[in-house]
C-alpha cells in the first residue's frame, strides 16, 4: 500500500514523457535524414519515460523491469509464432478479396530494416510491456491490464487519428488485440519479456510494412489486419482463462489432499499404538534417551 502513490506518480510521469518525447522525436526525424521505413525515432519515447522514472524511483523501476515468476515457457515461442500467422491470415484475406497480395518492396536493405525495427520495437516495449504492464498488473487482472495498456499504446500513435476514422478504429483494435496477446503470453515472465515482446512487435511491424502498406493509410488492409489480431487475442484469452482455472483448481486440490492424507495417517497410527501392550509401551518410554527441546541447543 505504501507504493501506491509512488506507482501513480511513476505511471503519470511515464505516460506524459512517452507522449511528449515521441512528438519531439517525430518532429526532428526529417532533419536527421533517417527513413521512416527503417526506424521511427518516436519509438524511443517510452524508453525515455522509463529512464526518467528510473532516476526518481530507481528501486521500484528495477523491481518492475526484473519481473517475477518462473517465465513464460513455451508461451514465449508461441508468441513469436503468432506474429507470422496473423500476417499470413491478413494477407490471405486481402488476396482473396482483391486478388492482389499487396507486397511492397522497401527501398532500404531488408536486413537493415529488420535490425532497426527490432531495436525500435524494444525501445517501445521496455515501456509498454516491461514497465506499464507490471505496474498495472499489481492492481488488475491480466486481461484488464492488457486492454488498458493497449488503449494507451494505440492512442500514443496520435498520427492515426488524422486519417480515416475506420483506419484509426482498426489500428486501435490491432493495438489492443496485440497487447492482449502479449499480456497472456508474458504473464509471469522475468527478464525475457523485452526480447520476446520486442521480437513479436518487430515481426508485426515488418508485416505491416511489407504487406499492409501501413504508411498509405488504406482502410481495407488495416481492417483485415485488425480483425486477424482480434482473432488471435480471442484464442490467447480462451487459453489463458483455461490455464488460470486449471491452476486455481490445482491449488485448491493440493491442500485438500494433504488434509485427507493427514486424517488417514492419524487413525492408522492410533491403531498401531493400540496393538502394543501398555506395559511394553511404558518400558519403551523408560529406555528411550531423554529428548532435549530445540530451544536448549545452546545449553548442550
Amino acid at each position: 500500500m505504501r507504493r501506491k502513490p509512488a506507482d501513480i506518480k511513476a505511471m503519470t510521469l511515464f505516460i506524459t514523457v512517452a507522449f511528449v518525447a515521441a512528438g519531439a522525436l517525430g518532429a526532428i526525424q526529417p532533419a536527421t535524414g533517417i527513413p521512416a521505413e527503417v526506424i521511427q525515432l518516436t519509438q524511443f519515447g517510452p524508453a525515455l519515460g522509463v529512464g526518467l522514472a528510473a532516476l526518481l524511483w530507481p528501486s521500484r523501476v528495477r523491481e518492475l523491469l526484473a519481473g517475477s515468476g518462473p517465465g513464460p515457457g513455451g508461451r514465449g515461442v508461441l508468441l513469436l509464432v503468432t506474429a507470422p500467422l496473423v500476417i499470413a491470415l491478413s494477407v490471405a484475406a486481402y488476396t482473396a478479396l482483391t486478388g492482389d497480395p499487396r507486397f511492397t518492396r522497401p527501398d532500404a536493405p531488408f536486413a537493415l530494416i529488420a535490425v532497426a525495427q527490432l531495436i525500435g520495437a524494444c525501445g517501445e516495449e521496455i515501456g509498454w510491456r516491461c514497465f506499464l504492464q507490471p505496474l498495472l498488473r499489481a492492481r488488475f487482472g491480466p486481461l484488464t491490464t492488457s486492454v488498458v495498456v493497449g488503449v494507451v499504446w494505440g492512442s500514443w500513435h496520435v498520427q492515426i487519428f488524422a486519417r480515416h476514422p475506420l483506419y484509426a478504429a482498426a489500428f486501435v483494435t490491432m493495438a489492443v488485440s496485440m497487447s492482449v496477446v502479449m499480456g497472456w503470453a508474458l504473464e509471469g515472465a522475468r527478464a525475457v519479456r523485452l526480447p520476446l515482446a520486442g521480437g513479436f512487435h518487430a515481426l508485426i511491424n515488418l508485416g505491416l510494412l511489407l504487406f499492409m502498406d501501413e504508411e498509405s493509410g488504406a482502410v481495407l488492409p488495416m481492417a483485415l489486419f485488425g480483425a486477424s489480431c482480434l482473432a488471435a487475442a480471442g484464442l490467447w484469452t480462451w487459453a489463458g482463462v483455461r490455464r488460470a482455472r486449471a491452476s486455481a483448481q490445482t491449488q485448491a486440490w493440493e491442500p485438500a489432499q494433504g488434509r485427507a492424507q493427514t486424517q488417514a495417517r492419524v487413525p492408522a497410527q492410533g491403531r498401531a499404538q493400540a496393538r502394543v501392550p501398555a506395559p511394553a509401551r511404558a518400558r519403551a518410554r523408560l529406555q528411550a534417551p531423554a529428548r532435549i527441546s530445540p530451544i536448549m541447543d545452546d545449553v548442550r
